[in-house]
């Protein structure tokens, strides 16, 4: 009885479904885009990467998103485990990730060979 109630109501909801596209397709309707005209994207291509890490100078950058203080402790250590040539440089950004913080970066360009900015989630 159950299952023949429910056959029954997706036969006349499918039906009502087919009347209302008949009806729909009478009818045309002009609709204009709402997020307008979007510029060209512009492709940035990826850094070059350096060939070995050996004798360089690496900056990891913490954003300071909540509760990933442990996480980039150990990121620290594993990468100084497994890269022991290589210096890390672990640095906290001035304030969050969408503020700049133009001192760091400019210690970057001048001391590393590359950076790790981590962000949360």
């Amino acid at each position: 009885m159950k299952n023949r109630a429910v056959c029954l109501f997706i036969v006349l909801i499918a039906s009502f479904a087919a009347a209302y596209a008949l009806a729909a397709d009478q009818e045309k309707v002009v609709v204009m885009n709402p997020r307008g005209i979007q510029p060209e994207i512009r492709k940035i291509p990826m850094a070059t990467r350096p060939a070995t890490l050996d004798g360089k100078t690496v900056y990891i950058v913490d954003t300071k998103y909540p509760n990933t203080k442990p996480f980039v402790e150990s990121l620290l250590a594993a990468l100084q485990a497994k890269y022991p040539k290589t210096t890390w440089i672990l640095r906290d950004k001035l304030a969050g990730y969408m503020d700049d913080d133009p001192n760091l970066w400019k210690e970057i360009k001048e001391k590393g060979a590359c950076a790790i900015v981590l962000l949360g989630h």
